[in-house]
């Protein structure tokens, strides 16, 4: 009962993700135009990332000092706003995101948790409104976070937006449905830079994964679309 995944992800040609990288900063506006077009083109309820890219674009100052001790709190899924019908899934499995709302540009927030997570820190999510989901006791199942959040949300669709490990780990438990790559005309000669799908270990149980050709499009700035599905047979 999952929802359906797209990863959707802008990268240089040789396949590295950070935008800081990618030229000049109006060549980076032109890119990141292109790609929210493309973004906006699917109709999907809820686009999903990692800890590392909140903290690079969205994250405040976590603050738990001024919090009361919280009491044990049991650990079971909370839905803070439930009229909530668009959202961002956080994963921040240790609870390190600070948040000064329980949206983003609208979209209702749901943090995936792991249970070994502090009491303060979920009293801290409950005070703000904000959703939480746990996906197991001290290590992540984007399994069971994922069919967990298709039954408590009307989410049917999400789009997967990096980083390359969060990309990685979802397409290691098989769990991708569809790639979007917005493909840059820049080489990132960078040796440091990660890649769409870091991969720590082998794909489940191979070394690589054969994709389906949906469709490949040109795009303005010598930028192409393609998509790709992906086969879970």
């Amino acid at each position: 009962n999952r929802p359906y995944i797209v990863c959707h992800m802008a990268s240089t040609i040789n396949g590295r993700i950070i935008s800081e990288n990618w030229g000049r900063i109006e060549d980076r506006r032109r890119y990141s135009a292109l790609y929210e077009q493309c973004h906006n083109s699917f109709e999907n309820q809820a686009w999903m990332v990692g800890r590392k890219t909140l903290e690079k674009d969205f994250n405040e100052r976590l603050d738990l000092q001024s919090i009361k001790p919280s009491p044990n709190i049991s650990r079971e899924a909370f839905i803070g706003d439930p009229n909530a019908t668009s959202f961002v899934i956080a994963l921040d499995s240790k609870g390190k995101l600070g948040w000064d709302s329980n949206e983003i540009d609208g979209d209702h927030v749901i943090v995936i948790l792991t249970e070994d997570i502090s009491n303060d820190y979920l009293n801290y999510l409950k005070l703000k409104n904000i959703s939480y989901v746990f996906a197991g006791k001290n290590r992540v199942s984007f399994k069971v976070a994922l069919e967990k959040i298709g039954e408590l949300f009307p989410i049917r669709t999400i789009m997967l937006e990096g980083g390359g490990h969060i990309n990685g780990a979802m397409l290691q438990e098989d769990l991708i449905d569809e790639i979007s790559i917005v493909l840059l005309p820049v080489i990132d000669a960078t040796s440091h830079s990660p890649t769409t799908f870091e991969i720590p270990v082998p794909l489940h149980d191979k070394e690589n994964q054969n994709l389906s050709y949906q469709s490949v499009e040109q795009l303005d700035n010598g930028v192409l679309w393609l998509k790709y599905s992906i086969d879970h047979s």
